[in-house]
């Protein structure tokens, strides 16, 4: 009967832990917002940075901004997708190799 008792003692204590450990638990969610506070703030001065590169930089291809800013393809072709939504800038060219970018004037 003992056994029992600390048997769902621990679990309930498992259980409790999990609860408030987890990302959307009590304890998760001030780090999920600093964390999203974080990535939308990267994100701004990324594209704030790919900006600055078409002022002195032209033609700009999406393998340009993966190195100079360290990002990945899809990160890249993201924000120039973006950028092009705000129309800050225009893709020259349809599809491939040949398709860069410059600032809208």
């Amino acid at each position: 009967m003992d056994k029992l008792i600390y048997l769902i003692i621990l679990l309930v204590g498992v259980g409790v832990g999990y609860f408030l450990g987890r990302k959307g638990g009590i304890l998760g969610k001030g780090k999920n917002k600093s964390l999203i506070k974080q990535q939308a703030e990267e994100k701004k001065r990324n594209k704030e940075a790919i900006l600055g590169i078409l002022e002195t930089q032209t033609p700009l291809t999406n393998n340009h901004i993966e190195q100079l800013l360290g990002i990945s393809d899809a990160t890249a072709t993201r924000y120039l997708e973006e950028l092009e939504q705000e129309r800050k800038i225009r893709q020259v060219g349809a599809t491939g190799s040949h398709v860069f970018y410059e600032k809208v004037k």
